[in-house]
């Protein structure tokens, strides 16, 4: 008797898992560069005190969807909340994907599509993005047309790309779409619109995450806004009791502070700002980018040298040049300023 090979369509690649390393900035996961509140953690600390965790949580997580069906104007049975926003995603195409149907990506675009795309048997129809890396309306249009599917996947703000997916474009494939369409948004609140304006009777999930601008990566908290037909069957495919009491807790109460929030929001955007003006003046390619990070490609050098010789400065981004469609590429987490001055710093030395 032996162990049993792991099933051959298994494997996410090794390049796309962070690197774990030591280092004195660490800008590459898109992280953000402020804690929570003080008063959310506060508040958090008084009421685990309340909880029975001799009892299993609101399978239902009803308080926590409540609470975010409230932030977006929308009802509590058009929520669905999960841990991280892939649960959100693996979810969905447990209940929508698997055998004899598909589900459609641009690339390059969030390697989890794919990749849970994979897990669940669901088949890929993929096209490319443009040569400037952002969508082509002509090529979105083929690939719906000719590919049918299922599940229609957009990233806004594109990860790792950086850019929002036009309102308009998105209407038109919500429109043309045979099934459902997925905005993921897990770098929404950095962007200048939302698709959740658009959620109504159309068959649109928009999918976010606590982990970027609540300044919640460690909670690992993520949810999905969508017709109520659809969170009933992410409820059917979901396991029982799949989140826990304190991240209920905690995502409800992180919704008191909206306010600070909005503020690590707006200083984030406005860092993007001054982050992509300096790089702009040095020799590398720049992306534009509606989210917290920046994706560049040094000119003389090769991503894999330069991301070794940031490194080397105790300096870590995003190595991206592995990557389909993204030779030579890294990408920086926005900072704050200290953090971001050191990288600047470290990348001008480099080049230089």
């Amino acid at each position: 008797m032996s162990i049993p090979p792991i099933r051959a369509d298994l494997g996410l690649g090794e390049g796309y898992h962070s690197a774990q390393v030591e280092a004195a900035v660490r800008l590459n996961t898109n992280e953000s560069p402020y804690a929570p509140p003080p008063e959310w953690l506060a508040a958090v600390q008084d009421e685990m005190a309340t909880v029975a965790w001799n009892r299993y949580p609101d399978r239902s997580a009803w308080a926590l969807r409540k609470a975010v069906a409230d932030l977006h104007g929308v009802a509590p049975d058009q929520v669905w909340c999960a841990n991280g926003s892939n649960e959100v995603l693996q979810t969905l195409l447990l209940a929508y994907g698997g055998p004899g149907r598909s589900a459609a990506v641009w690339e390059p675009t969030y390697a989890l599509h794919r990749h849970i795309a994979e897990l669940t048997s669901t088949a890929l129809v993929e096209g490319r993005r443009g040569a400037d890396l952002v969508l082509d309306r002509d090529e979105v249009k083929r690939v719906i047309a000719a590919g049918q599917p299922t599940v229609t996947f957009l990233c806004s703000p594109n990860n790792p790309t950086g850019e929002a997916v036009e309102r308009a474009l998105v209407e038109e494939v919500v429109a043309a779409a045979p099934g459902l369409v997925v905005v993921d948004e897990a770098y929404g609140q950095f962007a200048p619109w939302s698709a959740v304006e658009l959620i109504g009777e159309a068959p649109l999930v928009v999918t976010r995450t606590y982990s970027k601008t609540w300044s919640l990566a460690g909670l690992r908290l993520g949810y999905c806004v969508a017709p109520a037909e659809v969170v009933a069957a992410m409820e059917r495919a979901a396991l029982p009791y799949h989140l826990d009491a304190f991240t209920q807790v905690a995502g409800r109460l992180a919704l008191r502070h909206v306010d600070a929030m909005e503020r690590r929001v707006a200083a984030i955007v406005e860092e993007r700002g001054r982050l992509a003006a300096t790089l702009g003046e040095l020799p590398v390619d720049v992306w534009r980018s509606d989210a917290n990070f920046i994706l560049f490609r040094p000119r003389a050098r090769s991503g894999d040298d330069v991301w070794q010789a940031l490194l080397d400065r105790s300096v870590l981004v995003r190595n991206c040049s592995s990557w389909a469609h993204l030779d030579g590429c890294l990408r920086v987490t926005v900072g704050t300023p200290q953090e971001d001055d050191a990288f600047l710093a470290a990348l001008t030395a480099v080049l230089s």
